[in-house]
């Protein structure tokens, strides 16, 4: 199993949602987070002010999905995330060594 984190821009959100459901992927969780990679943030007028903005609003989709699924669900997201600007985001793939639902009981991929 593989734990799937994509930070992606927040305007993509319902997209990739509704793209990685249609796949099959029954679960996620989402966090609003804020950060900056080769965009460096920008610069706002406000009220006659110059303020930085240092980290940018981003959406974090987090999924555990089983080992033949985690290409699908990559290209899936690649797929609806992308506009071809800077800042489009990350996916990053991370081993997962146990799954536990709490309710029943279930390990491993029935779990999930």
């Amino acid at each position: 199993m593989k734990k799937i984190e994509a930070i992606i821009k927040p305007f993509k959100l319902d997209e990739v949602k509704d793209a990685l459901v249609e796949i099959g992927i029954g679960g996620m969780t989402v966090t609003e987070v804020r950060g900056f990679g080769q965009q460096k943030g920008h610069t706002e007028i406000y009220r006659g002010t110059e303020y930085v903005i240092d980290f940018l609003p981003k959406v974090k989709i987090e999924v555990v999905v089983k080992d033949e699924d985690v290409e699908k669900v990559i290209q899936t997201i690649m797929k609806t995330a992308q506009t071809g600007r800077v800042g489009d985001g990350k996916i990053f793939v991370i081993p997962v060594e146990e799954v536990v639902r709490i309710r029943t009981g279930e390990r491993g991929e029935q779990a999930i």
